[in-house]
């Protein structure tokens, strides 16, 4: 039940950081600074809490501490550039229901390369999830400067957020390290991954635009540093299987988030409700599945 909570508390957090970064973006259309800001906070704050929390001593564990910035930097290194790309192009609810076809990616991996069991109802539900994320492809209540790349970028967030659940579980199952620890060093690897592209991208006009856009971005790297807090302790104590389609349920929360926060800006329309409610389906039965 716990690995059940998280994963549904992990896709709520993570479909409101989904629409605090579009909210970011509308104000400032300026993914790479964004993605310093989300990315920075987000790393400060879970170093914090590991120290506050008395697992320092976790920080400065060689093996596990390298294994975890090594798949920090690709996810949610590499990928919070793409993530924000793919938000600015075509808004936070289509990101978000094309990412929730990852709980598929994952389990063929879990199931495949690391001999985790699959279920009826985990199969059924996965491909409803999968199927809602498919059918937003022929959306046409597109929001204003909508672009198709955009689709094929969420997309690709999808299968690196798939492969990082694993390797996330993997490495929990071989460790001890504390997962607020591992958060901390999987964020630092993802702070590197993200300061060091937008250095080689911006050179001298990166400090000005950082501090053009830190509040507009703020919100969204406090929710990312709780939202990957979460994530972590979710991969060490359940399976992937599990795990991810429940998270995927974020399709939902950015949904309705996105109805209440940004309103008519993020173009919902018929087709978007109707993927989210197949994405919702698939999650129930995981859930009864289970």
């Amino acid at each position: 039940m716990l690995a059940i909570g998280l994963g549904v508390l992990a896709g709520i957090l993570f479909a409101l950081l989904t629409v605090l970064v579009r909210r970011g973006l509308i104000r400032y259309p300026d993914p790479i600074a964004g993605s310093v800001v989300v990315v920075g906070l987000a790393m400060v704050i879970v170093i914090v809490e590991a120290l506050v929390s008395g697992q320092a001593s976790d920080l400065i564990d060689f093996h596990p501490a390298l294994m975890y910035f090594a798949i920090g930097l690709i996810a949610p290194g590499a990928t919070q550039v793409i993530f924000m790309l793919a938000v600015r192009d075509v808004g936070a609810s289509r990101v978000a229901i094309m990412i929730g076809t990852a709980p598929l990616l994952a389990t063929i991996i879990a199931v495949v390369f690391r001999g985790e069991p699959l279920k009826a109802g985990l199969l059924a539900g996965t491909v409803l999830i999968v199927i809602g994320g498919a059918s937003i492809a022929y959306e046409r209540n597109l929001p204003v400067g909508f672009r198709a790349r955009g689709m094929v970028l969420a997309f690709s967030c999808a299968l690196l957020f798939a492969c990082r659940d694993n390797a996330m579980r993997a490495v929990g199952i071989q460790t001890t390290m504390d997962p607020r620890a591992a958060t901390a060093w999987a964020l630092i690897g993802a702070f590197v991954a993200v300061a060091g592209f937008a250095l080689v991208t911006r050179r001298g006009e990166l400090p000005t635009q950082v501090r053009t856009v830190f509040i507009s971005f703020l919100p969204a790297g406090i929710v990312f540093g709780i939202a990957y807090t979460t994530l972590t302790i979710a991969l060490h104590v359940g399976k992937v299987t599990i795990f991810a389609p429940l998270n995927a349920m974020q399709s939902m929360w950015t949904v309705l988030l996105a109805w209440l926060i940004l309103g008519r800006s993020d173009g919902i329309g018929f087709r978007v409700v109707a993927a989210m409610l197949l994405v919702v389906s698939g999650g129930i039965l995981i859930g009864l599945f289970r």
